[in-house]
């Protein structure tokens, strides 16, 4: 395949290709899976982004939970969670995913939500209350936030830090120059500062974010968003395909071939990055667990290397 000079990936296939196609599982676990969630009356995000890999991980028993409702007050272009008036504040759902985790005896839970620019701060009190009845149910549970960017929420960020989440995740999404099209309401540099934040806050607490290819964007503004991250000290990064997900969103530009995930996750290695996860299919949350296992190994064994 030909490589295109302006975007220096190679040109765009015209329909979805063969490592897109996923094969789902006859599992009965993706049906208890889905009625646990039906019956704590929970959001999660496997279903209403529409996720691809929701076969493989419910049949597995996890599901990354959407708290805040199910309506977003931003309406960007790449995303399937419905926009409009959110929902009024659940002040019981904290207390029920605490009780789902438990029941799935999960080890490591995602916990996401949709943008809440009507709340005063944006949604973080009902992040850092669901932390703290997940330690106090699960404490050997692990905790993963995947936030908003709590555009103009001060101290949103201090009060979802301080209840102690082992990994904080939030997404660029895509590059500085398609947030007009694709990240309206967003800001690329106010994203990098909430991640540079949540670590100066907490030095120890493992920081994430991801991207998605086939927007449009190009490999060096790809590589120099890598830059950024790491200047602001993000541990984990993940990389994957853009699906659209209905036909008012953004159209797919280009479908990638697997080699340029891995030579992108090539590219993010020699950036030191602690982890990357860079795949067609690869999301936030996917095998979120294992890779917070592997994020661990890692830092023991540099903790061991240098003798601390």
């Amino acid at each position: 395949m030909e490589t295109d000079a302006e975007s220096g990936f190679s040109v765009p296939s015209e329909s979805k290709p063969p490592w897109l196609r996923v094969r789902l599982p006859l599992a009965p676990e993706i049906e208890q899976t889905r009625q646990l969630v039906r019956r704590f009356g929970l959001n999660t995000v496997c279903e209403e982004a529409a996720c691809p890999n929701l076969p493989e991980c419910w049949s597995q028993r996890h599901a990354t939970v959407m708290i805040l409702g199910s309506v977003c007050t931003r309406a960007c272009a790449f995303c399937a969670v419905d926009t409009g008036l959110p929902d009024r504040l659940d002040a019981g759902e904290p207390e029920r995913l605490a009780r789902a985790v438990a029941e799935l005896g999960l080890q490591h839970v995602v916990v996401t939500s949709v943008d809440r620019d009507d709340l005063p701060d944006g949604g973080a009190s009902h992040f850092a209350r669901c932390i703290r009845e997940i330690r106090g149910r699960s404490p050997g549970t692990t905790i993963e936030v995947l936030t908003p960017d709590f555009r103009r929420k001060a101290r949103a960020v201090d009060t979802v830090v301080a209840a102690g989440p082992d990994v904080y995740n939030h997404n660029l999404e895509t590059v500085p120059r398609l947030y007009r099209s694709i990240r309206p309401g967003a800001d690329y540099r106010h994203s990098l500062e909430l991640l540079r934040e949540a670590k100066e806050l907490a030095p120890t607490l493992f920081t994430k974010s991801g991207v998605m290819l086939g927007l449009g964007e190009r490999k060096h503004e790809v590589l120099s968003l890598m830059d950024d991250l790491r200047a602001v000290d993000v541990d984990f990064l993940t990389i994957g395909q853009y699906l659209r997900p209905s036909a008012d969103k953004a159209p797919v530009e280009r479908y990638v071939e697997p080699d340029e995930f891995k030579e992108l996750a090539q590219e993010a290695y020699l950036r030191n990055f602690s982890l990357v996860s860079s795949s067609p299919l690869t999301r936030s949350s996917y095998h979120a667990d294992a890779d917070f296992a592997v994020l661990k190994a890692k830092r023991k064994g540099r903790e061991v290397e240098h003798g601390s």
